[in-house]
């Protein structure tokens, strides 16, 4: 029989099926192993207390407190209409601020007993708002009394450091830190997946030794020396993963694409009515330069919005396009699609009407391929794709079904890539006879470590100068709770930069169809018996089709007010943009489907409702569609969040500044690495659990360096067998598909 390794022990058989059924569905928690791995998020002194004062809105949070007073009131309501519903109030203070849980129906008894003045004890549940106060209803809680057996000395009991776990509602942190005390015998048998020389040469403690001080110190010096050597762990592993992909990647084959002399390209160029940035004119050569190998090109092209990506994007396109082969560019949403597709064949002229009476001699056909094509379009589409007669294609993912063919494809250009699923851009990079290049843009701004850390196996390109003629953009938060004469103002100041002869943006994070009707979740919250009190302030967030409304009735009556949504057919939302951009329309209400690539000059305003419901970089994207003509732009962010809330804090840091790596630093502090690191495109859990990409620059240059020199000495790694297993373990085949496709 083989025994399986303590750490590979699935957590059924350790704990029980119950508990490991709700750290597998809550937490993603499978074996002895993921258990051990999952860190404490920060520590308690039983003396010191987190300060109530800098809770997060909408977060599980633990606290350490105590209880100040408690209060029952009674009722009524419409389940006890003879006023014998319960509610029960308990502040709880940690000396630097309080706090209010609430207790419903029959949930008061309990705590009632044992909730009482002085009490100490944890408490763990969602923080939200209810009367402009911060309250958790129906926390859970363990009460911190002494040992059993008598009292602990208050000495040891308030210097003793208490392990705060990532928890659920479902697991709070005092059950989680009770499941690990099980398995941590099992920490001994942990395979180090350092190489001794690099563990020796920095000074780390072994992977066990570590393991062993994170879940149980006795001084802070434990937990620094723990932290330390996990970092190394991810940072060092991570690095050899991406190492390994672009070793493999230079082994590829690719046919060399180079510009003719005299054609497409210099063409182009010659019709364009201004001269290129400097910026743009370095990436371009870096482009040129790696297409002209004969492996494929990875690179990143990160620009500021409106920095003319799409302009160099264009041109390495046509270089591939003169060599014989042909471009496809990757859309994440059909109107950013058709607008591409529009712009493109502006810029281009004559040199896009290939085949056509009137062409220029060098012209090629420039394709637009939607899912929402007629048949008959459709099928023109993809002849003019398998003969080759289309030089350039652009289009959403409906590029990646199995009937599309190309003649031969030469280059992949992908906008805005974290929307993009992995498998979508391999199915598609698939399709070249070899590997085509492969072109990823993105205008978020991305910090120097994370683009080694995220996208460590693609070559980077920065544009970060504006084009000449570009107009400075004021924004400004408007406290539509504290001030509702603000948001009057807001109407007011669309109704100005129309009457200049301007246009305006309003954008919702909602749509409020039947699609989305919030009313049917709160109906579901009650069938299922939850209290509905503790959400009486979390109001669904505004919605595009009913601010329309009020709007077009109201403030902005008299303008000419249209929507635009993502659940519009293709047709209707291509005739609003149509609307919008020839200056029919005075006031676009809008979701974000306007957020990437929308170009309308004129446009000079844009309130967003609710900007608090959107993150730094999403905000920073919505901004750049204003004050992309001669006159200066107006982004106004209507939030009702408290002034000292974080979530004002955010929308405060992006009405200060418009650099966008700024920012980027700034969304990524508050969002933790997660979201940065690919779970949208891969659906795994994040690998980074202590690594902090932005504080830990310095580990993730020099575990890049590390990695490099161990891969290029032993690509299979065949010397370092603990290397290979934590390799295996972080890069579960999910993981290692995400890094693949890059």
């Amino acid at each position: 029989m083989d025994l399986v390794p303590a750490l590979q022990e699935p957590l059924k058989k350790v704990l029980g099926p119950a508990t490991a059924k709700v750290m597998a569905e809550h937490l993603g928690l499978h074996t002895v192993g993921d258990l051990l791995h999952h860190y404490p998020r920060r520590y308690e002194e039983r003396g010191q207390l987190t300060h109530l004062a800098d809770l997060p809105m909408d977060e599980h949070v633990t606290v350490v407190a105590q209880v100040a007073d408690a209060r029952l009131h009674t009722f009524a309501s419409s389940k006890a209409p003879r006023g014998k519903g319960q509610r029960l109030e308990v502040t709880i203070t940690d000396g630097s601020g309080r706090l209010q849980l609430v207790f419903f129906g029959n949930g008061v008894h309990k705590p009632h007993k044992e909730l009482l003045p002085g009490t100490r004890a944890m408490f763990a549940g969602k923080v939200s708002v209810f009367n402009r106060r911060l309250q958790l209803a129906h926390p859970a809680y363990e009460l911190l009394r002494g040992d059993t057996e008598g009292e602990e000395t208050v000495e040891s009991w308030a210097g003793a450091l208490i392990p705060l776990y990532p928890a659920t509602a479902k697991l709070e942190s005092w059950k989680l830190a009770k499941a690990i005390q099980t398995v941590l015998p099992s920490a001994q048998e942990a395979v180090d997946p350092l190489p001794d020389s690099l563990r020796e040469g920095r000074g780390l403690v072994s992977l066990p030794e570590a393991l062993l001080k994170i879940h149980r110190p006795h001084t802070k010096a434990d937990i620094e020396d723990a932290r330390a050597r996990l970092k190394w762990d991810e940072a060092f592993v991570l690095q050899v993963a991406l190492a390994r992909r672009r070793h493999a990647e230079t082994q590829l084959p690719a046919v060399p694409r180079k510009p003719g002399p005299d054609g497409l390209l210099t063409a182009f160029d010659d019709r364009l009515p201004f001269t290129l940035t400097d910026g743009q004119q370095r990436v371009s050569r870096e482009i040129f330069d790696d297409l002209a190998t004969d492996h494929p090109m990875h690179r990143l092209l990160q620009g500021e919005v409106g920095s003319g990506k799409t302009l160099v994007a264009l041109r390495a396109m046509l270089a591939v396009v003169d060599s014989g082969g042909q471009a496809v560019m990757l859309a994440p949403t059909e109107v950013l699609a058709q607008q591409h597709h529009r712009s493109v064949v502006e810029m281009m002229g004559e040199l896009a009407e290939g085949g056509m009476l009137g062409g220029a001699e060098h012209a090629t056909k420039v394709v637009l391929l939607t899912g929402s094509m007629g048949a008959a379009a459709r099928r023109h589409a993809l002849l003019d794709l398998a003969t080759g007669e289309a030089g350039i294609v652009i289009g959403t993912h409906a590029l990646i079904e199995d009937k599309v063919q190309f003649h031969d494809l030469g280059l992949v250009v992908v906008d805005e890539q974290h929307r993009f699923g992995v498998e979508q851009r391999d199915a598609l990079r698939g399709k070249g006879k070899q590997p085509p290049h492969l072109l990823v843009m993105t205008a978020t701004p991305i910090p120097r470590t994370v683009a080694m850390t995220v996208f460590g196996d693609l070559e980077t390109s920065v544009l970060d100068q504006l084009p000449a003629g570009r107009s400075p953009i004021a924004s400004h938060v408007v406290p539509a709770a504290d001030k509702p004469h603000f948001l009057a103002r807001a109407w007011e100041r669309v109704r100005e930069e129309v009457s200049n002869g301007h246009q305006a943006y309003v954008v919702c994070p909602r749509i409020g169809d039947e699609d989305d009707d919030p009313k049917k979740g709160a109906k579901k919250k009650a069938a299922q018996g939850e209290p509905p009190e503790g959400d009486a302030e979390k109001r669904p967030p505004l919605a595009v089709l009913d601010v329309a409304e009020q709007l077009a009735k109201g403030p902005l009556q008299g303008l000419e007010v249209e929507v635009l949504h993502g659940r519009m057919q293709p047709d209707d939302k291509d005739a609003v943009m149509r609307r919008f951009a020839a200056g029919e329309t005075d006031v676009l209400v809008a979701t974000t489907v306007i957020e990437v690539g929308v170009n309308v000059p004129n446009a000079t305003a844009m309130v967003i409702m609710d900007a608090d419901r959107f993150g730094v970089s999403q905000l920073h994207q919505l901004r750049g569609r204003v004050g992309r003509g001669s006159a200066p732009g107006l982004c106004l962010l209507v939030s009702e969040m408290p002034e000292a809330s974080a979530a004002r804090q955010r929308l405060n840091a992006v009405a200060s500044t418009r650099d966008g790596f700024e920012l980027s630093r700034i969304d990524l502090e508050q969002r933790r690495e997660g979201d940065v690191l690919g779970q949208a495109q891969s659906g795994a859990r994040t690998s980074l659990r202590v690594l902090a990409v932005i504080e830990d620059e310095e580990i993730i240059a020099e575990a890049r360096q590390e990695a490099a020199a161990v891969v290029a000495a032993d690509p299979e790694l065949t010397g370092l067998p603990g290397l290979r297993t934590a390799l295996e373990a972080l890069l579960d085949d999910e993981r290692e598909q995400y890094l693949e496709k890059g």
